[in-house]
C-alpha cells in the first residue's frame, strides 16, 4: 500500500507538519506558550533596570554581553562543528578595535561597534581558511594557540602605542542622553538592542538555506559535499560570522567596562565561552542566554560560598565550589539548560 503524500498548490509535495507543534499545555499550543514566553522575558529585560540598583545593571549588562559571545561560539561549535578555544582572540580584537577608536581619535562609542564586527568576521574569516584542513582536536589545537597568542601580540611594544602594552587603555563612560535614565541604564538599553538584533539574525540565519548547509556539514561534511554544499566557503563563513558576534560582545565589554589590557583576554576567557555553550545547551540560540547568565553569576556566588568558611584560602576554594556547581549542572542537565527546558515542557505537554 503506498501511502498518501499530500501535494501544495503548486504541484510540490507538502512538507509534513511536526507533530511536537500540536503538543499543547493547559489547553494552549507549544507555539503559542514560546510566544508568551517571549514577550514576557521582553518585558521582564525592559522594566527589570529600573527595579534595581546600578551595580545589578552592569552585572545584567555583562550577562547579556557573555550571551552575544556565547552565541557567536554556538553559531561555529553547535550549529557547524568546528571546535573552537580561540574565541577570547576576537572578543579582545573587538574590544581593542573600539578602545582604539575611542581613545585615540575620540570617536564616539556608537561609532565603534560595526568596525569591531567587521574586523573581526575579516579576522574570522583568515583564520577559519588555514584551519579548513584541520578538524577536530587539530582545529581545538590551532584556535587554543591563538588564544594563547593574543595577550603576548597585545603587549608586543611596537604596538605599544595603539594598545598600550601592558597598562591597557582606559575609557571615558559614555553619557546617558535620556534624562531619566541612569549611564547604566542607558547602556544596558543599548547593549540589549543590539543582543536582540544579533539574536533574530541567528534565528534567521540557522532557518535558512546557510543554517541547513551550515547542519548539513556538521553532520555529514562528505554527504553534504555530494549534495552540492561549498564546504570550504560555508566553514570559512560560518567562522567570519562567529568571529563577528563575538567581536560585537567584546566592543560592548570594552564600553562599558571602561578598560581593556591583555591579561583581559586570556585563554581562561575562552574556556569560560566554552563552559556557557555547554551549559546552555549546544545548538540552542536560547541556550546563550541561560549561558551568559551562568558564567557571571555562578563564580561570584561560589566566592560568596567560599568566604562563608572564613578560610584564608576561600581564593582557591571558589574554584572547587565552582567546579562542584559546573558538575552539578552538567549532570543535572546534560542537554544544557535549553534541552533541559524542552525536555520538561514535552513532559507536561504529554501530561495533558
Amino acid at each position: 500500500m503506498v501511502a498518501d503524500v499530500k501535494m501544495t498548490s503548486t504541484g510540490r509535495r507538502a512538507i509534513p507538519e511536526n507533530p511536537a507543534l500540536r503538543l499543547s499545555i493547559a489547553g494552549i499550543r507549544l507555539p503559542v506558550w514560546n510566544k508568551i514566553w517571549l514577550i514576557l522575558a521582553l518585558l521582564i529585560a525592559v522594566v527589570m533596570p529600573f527595579l534595581v540598583e546600578d551595580f545589578s545593571v552592569f552585572q545584567m549588562t555583562q550577562a547579556l554581553i557573555f550571551a552575544m559571545a556565547i552565541l557567536g561560539l554556538n553559531l561555529l561549535t553547535g550549529f557547524n562543528g568546528q571546535f573552537s578555544l580561540g574565541h577570547s582572540a576576537f572578543f579582545g580584537i573587538g574590544a581593542y578595535t573600539t578602545a582604539i577608536m575611542m581613545g585615540h581619535y575620540d570617536i564616539a562609542f556608537y561609532w565603534t561597534v560595526i568596525p569591531a564586527g567587521v574586523v573581526c568576521l575579516v579576522a574570522g574569516f583568515l583564520f577559519g581558511l588555514p584551519a579548513l584542513r584541520l578538524e577536530g582536536l587539530y582545529l581545538a589545537l590551532a584556535t587554543f594557540a591563538l588564544a594563547t597568542a593574543m595577550p603576548q601580540i597585545l603587549k608586543y611594544n611596537h604596538f605599544e602605542e595603539f594598545t598600550g602594552g601592558v597598562q591597557g587603555i582606559d575609557l571615558d563612560k559614555p553619557k546617558s542622553p535620556v534624562a531619566f535614565m541612569t549611564d547604566d541604564q542607558f547602556l544596558y538599553f543599548v547593549v540589549l538592542l543590539i543582543a536582540v538584533f544579533l539574536f533574530i539574525c541567528a534565528w534567521n540565519l540557522v532557518r535558512g538555506r546557510t543554517g541547513r548547509a551550515m547542519i548539513a556539514i556538521r553532520d555529514n561534511p562528505i554527504a553534504a559535499q555530494t549534495m552540492g554544499v561549498n564546504n570550504a566557503v560555508y566553514k570559512s563563513l560560518t567562522f567570519g560570522v562567529s568571529a563577528l558576534y563575538t567581536g560585537v560582545a567584546g566592543s560592548m565589554s570594552a564600553i562599558i567596562i571602561q578598560f581593556v589590557a591583555p591579561d583581559s583576554f586570556t585563554f581562561l576567557l575562552a574556556v569560560t565561552f566554552l563552559v556557557g555553550l555547554v551549559v546552555g545547551g549546544v545548538a540552542s540560540i536560547p541556550g546563550a542566554i541561560f549561558g551568559g547568565i551562568f558564567v557571571l553569576l555562578i563564580p561570584n556566588f561560589s566566592e560568596w560560598v567560599a568566604d562563608l568558611t572564613g578560610r584564608t584560602d576561600a581564593k582557591g576554594l571558589s574554584w572547587a565550589v565552582y567546579g562542584a556547581f559546573l558538575i552539578l549542572a552538567v549532570y543535572v542537565m546534560p542537554a544544557g539548560a535549553a534541552g533541559f527546558v524542552r525536555k520538561l515542557t514535552a513532559k507536561l505537554a504529554r501530561g495533558n
